[in-house]
């Protein structure tokens, strides 16, 4: 099938959408916004594909049971409610043979929960830092790491929870910060050993093989930023307290580089994302965590920018997670004619 020939649905959760519908702005902090839409649609065009906006799971869900169909959908949604709520809309397309773009139903269930995600890279040799899992308050006297440590949701993302207090320096921080972060997010929280070296994030592209680092990009905290940790208000205020910087090529980027992607190929992560990586106290590089629906506005997103810093075009990029993803939907057409 030539791209003219496929029809592609987009599923997306839009920021503005939910904030007129009363959501605050930290609850909606990981949906996308309208020019993003914008951006994956036109993209989508040029390189060929009928595009139909579908919308977040409420609406995807009104279009199956109408009848709706498509050849591939290309989902960015997040969820709203759930540990499996990135899953949500991959397990209603599994349900319905419909194949799209990026990771599965299992692993967007697995990576959303950090100490499960971190539980099978170290099974696969990936170094990660030791962690331990509160899931209530009296927990915390169970927590046997060595100081400092580093705390966070175990389910969120865009920096969600993480802030200069993130950082812990003793049992009564723990407990504080366990506190509060329980009680805000109502979910158990990751603790895991501090890394004091340079943060990474490495963008790969492809499937299984396949896989493999499209760059890696240097997180590098300005004056003004909470330090040490790459925060929600770091993230938020990107422009004034963070720099971006390509990695260049050598030893450590190697390193870097091969450690994502036997984390990507471990997980089974699909098409595209990201994964974050920190060096700890002897350089060696440790994983972080994953992002297998990782942003992608074009120009403030990580892996559009690592994609831009390498001399690839949003227009290129999409169509790089496109051809990763396009032997899915070719398998779906011959299943289905086959049925036929």
């Amino acid at each position: 099938m030539s791209p003219s020939e496929i029809r592609v649905g987009l599923t997306f959760d839009l920021r503005d959408a939910y904030l007129e519908a009363g959501y605050s702005e930290i609850e909606t902090a990981e949906f996308d916004r309208a020019d993003t839409i914008e951006s994956i649609e036109k993209a989508l065009g040029e390189l060929g594909y009928q595009v139909d906006r579908i919308g977040n799971i409420k609406q995807l869900a009104a279009r199956l049971v109408a009848g709706h169909r498509w050849d591939l959908v290309f989902n960015i949604c997040e969820g709203m409610y759930g540990i499996g709520r990135e899953a949500q809309v991959p397990a209603l397309l599994d349900a319905y043979r419909i194949p799209y773009v990026f990771s599965d139903t299992l692993v967007c269930a697995l990576t959303l929960h950090k100490g499960m995600t971190k539980d099978v890279v170290k099974a696969a040799g990936v170094a990660t830092p030791d962690y331990a899992v509160v899931s209530e308050l009296s927990g915390v006297k169970s927590v046997n790491l060595e100081y400092p440590l580093f705390a966070k949701p175990i389910a969120e993302g865009t920096g969600k929870g993480i802030s200069a207090n993130s950082k812990i320096s003793n049992p009564a921080e723990l407990q504080r910060v366990c506190r509060q972060l329980l009680k805000e997010h109502k979910q158990p929280v990751l603790v895991e050993r501090f890394l004091p070296g340079r943060e990474f994030t490495v963008g790969v592209l492809g499937t299984g093989r396949k896989a493999s680092a499209l760059a890696t990009m240097e997180i590098e905290l300005l004056p003004g930023a909470d330090s040490d940790v790459y925060s929600y208000r770091n993230k938020e205020n990107c422009e004034e307290l963070v720099h971006y910087k390509l990695l260049p090529m050598g030893k450590l980027r190697r390193d870097v580089e091969s450690l994502a992607v036997r984390a990507w190929r471990a997980l089974g992560c699909r098409d595209g994302g990201r994964i974050d990586v920190r060096l700890d106290d002897k350089g060696q590089v440790n994983f972080i965590e994953v992002n297998p629906l990782a942003g992608i506005h074009p120009e403030h997103s990580d892996l559009p920018m690592m994609g831009a810093m390498v001399g690839m075009n949003y227009t290129a990029l999409i169509g790089n997670i496109m051809k990763s993803a396009l032997p899915r939907c070719h398998a779906a057409v011959r299943a289905a004619s086959l049925a036929a």
